[in-house]
């Protein structure tokens, strides 16, 4: 280090190279554990025969073009006991029709339709869930959202991961293959900038679970107060995930990504719901202000102008340098979220790749700039703890 350095100066160096040193060990934790966990066959810990009866909770909102073949994996579940739970707000959703007829195709499932809810807090998910929840049999319960499609085996491989100290198993979200821009662009961000952040953070003791594909112990639940002891946050994922794990509870991870499968998606719809989590990782973890350096066209200006203040390099080289190994290493990070090549081409990746890093500074700052977030029917006010006001239209 250059003894004619300025204070402010080796402040920069220091936290350039620890700014370094962290991003790319959280780069290689997440390839290695996808590489190691994702996709693998898991093994058979408990004979298929004794595997625990799972209640799974479907909330649903109005119908997309794929909800019926979304919904349809579920009954072709090859699980030897569960039950399937729709809940339906509105009596006028339409996805109270698309449930009785699946109903009607598969009357041999154990399945049942909850339409009306039980308002219990600002929540509306929760408000959704409730007398499903409060009329499953079994302790296993399976919060699955709408857009989810799985495979046959995907339950018993959830089932397996649920050992003995374990309370919550939670699938990686990802996507499923679509056509057209948005679907790469979506594909992009949960098979990179994504898994490597919640891996990360699961991998170092931070909970960090999205509420898409969660099964999780109901008596567990019982100790926290109830899915009722949650209504009262948006983000209810995270403090249920919270309340496990302070219960001296452990986490697993599938083995099979959570596939997400909407009908309805575009660019807009991807940018408003990437400030929607920003919103509520700001509100609940207010130390989250601090993200955009994480992103790596910010993270690699700042790392490039300490190396610049300490070898004397260039910034505009190393900056370019970094940013392309970055690029890759998420290139190899999608592969194995994937399970292989994704069904679109390099470039479509370089493109999608692009925009997606380009709007990360863009998103947060939009998120910060108003704390309400529209979600399913309502608006709310976040508050700092996680906390929200239901704002009603006088």
């Amino acid at each position: 280090m250059a003894p004619d350095m300025a204070p402010l100066e080796i402040g920069l160096v220091v936290f350039g190279f620890i700014l370094f040193l962290v991003l790319w060990i959280m780069h290689f934790m997440s390839i290695i554990y996808v590489r190691l966990h994702i996709n693998r066959k898991s093994a058979e810990k408990q004979a298929y025969s004794k595997l625990a009866g799972v209640s799974l909770l479907k909330p649903l909102k109005g119908v997309d073009p794929n909800l019926v073949s979304n919904l349809e994996t579920f009954f072709e579940l090859d699980y030897p006991k569960y039950e399937i739970l729709f809940c339906v707000q509105d009596h006028d959703d339409p996805a109270v029709d698309v449930c009785k007829k699946l109903l009607g195709k598969y009357p041999d499932r154990d399945a049942k339709l909850f339409v009306g809810g039980k308002k219990v807090g600002i929540n509306p998910k929760i408000n959704n869930l409730m007398p499903g929840y409060e009329g499953a049999k079994y302790d296993l319960v399976w919060i699955c959202d709408s857009g989810i499609r799985v495979k046959p085996d995907t339950l018993t491989d959830m089932a397996n991961q649920m050992t003995e100290k374990v309370g919550l198993v939670h699938g990686l979200p990802y996507v499923a293959d679509r056509p057209g821009f948005a679907a790469a662009l979506e594909q992009v961000y949960f098979g990179t900038a994504h898994p490597r952040s919640y891996i990360s953070a699961n991998m170092t003791g931070f909970k960090c679970v999205t509420g898409m594909s969660c099964l999780m112990r109901k008596r567990v639940l019982h100790q926290a107060g109830g899915l009722i002891a949650f209504a009262r946050y948006i983000a209810e994922d995270y403090f249920i995930a919270k309340a496990i794990s302070d219960r001296g509870w452990k986490f697993s991870m599938a083995t099979q990504v959570a596939m997400q499968n909407s009908g309805s998606y575009s660019i807009s719809q991807f940018q408003s719901r990437m400030i929607r989590w920003a919103k509520l990782r700001v509100s609940m973890v207010p130390g989250t202000v601090c993200e955009p350096v994480s992103e790596c066209f910010l993270a690699s200006l700042i790392i490039s102008w300490a190396a610049h203040l300490l070898f004397r390099w260039n910034v505009m080289v190393f900056f370019l340098c970094h940013c392309l190994a970055w690029f890759i290493s998420d290139y190899i990070q999608l592969r194995g979220v994937q399970g292989g090549p994704p069904c679109f081409s390099k470039l479509d990746y370089a493109v999608a790749w692009f925009i997606r890093e380009s709007m990360s500074i863009q998103i947060f700052l939009l998120a910060l700039w108003d704390p309400t977030i529209s979600w399913r029917t309502g608006r709310y006010r976040l508050r700092c703890g996680g906390t929200a006001d239901e704002i009603l239209d006088v």
